[in-house]
């Protein structure tokens, strides 16, 4: 589960630790780039707030569909013409016939902090941000 799905605003995001890097990314078959849709294109994915603000940003009107488990059997199996999807290698695409379509946004692991705590134990917390930050962890 990552953030950018969350639908609270009830942290702060202080530090990247920088680490488990990978993306969101439009995955299908290579044809899906040429293909001439006739009707709503189909997409599954376990992010599903993730794959609409992107079509929206494009101004596309799809079919979100949630899927959990292996999302990349969408295509697959014909439930959808493509995924959203977290790619890190991008080997799980490959031995399915799919690549990546498009990078949607970058994804890292982050230290984030409830705003209550944040208020009443601000100095302690940025003690700790400041020791990641300088390694001395």
């Amino acid at each position: 589960y990552t953030l950018d799905e969350s639908e609270f605003d009830y942290y702060n995001e202080l530090y990247d630790l920088e680490i488990g890097i990978c993306y969101f990314a439009l995955a299908a078959y290579p044809e899906y780039r040429t293909k001439t849709f006739n009707r709503r294109k189909r997409i599954t994915s376990k992010y599903t707030k993730t794959a609409k603000e992107y079509f929206a940003s494009k101004q596309e009107d799809v079919e979100i569909i949630k899927l959990e488990g292996s999302v990349e059997l969408g295509p697959v199996v014909g439930l959808s013409d493509a995924i959203v999807d977290i790619v890190e290698t991008g080997s799980t695409l490959k031995a399915n016939g799919l690549e990546v379509i498009e990078k949607i946004s970058d994804i890292s692991t982050r230290m984030v902090v409830n705003k209550v705590a944040l208020k009443y134990k601000k100095d302690e917390i940025f003690k700790l941000v400041d020791a990641l930050k300088k390694g001395d962890h």
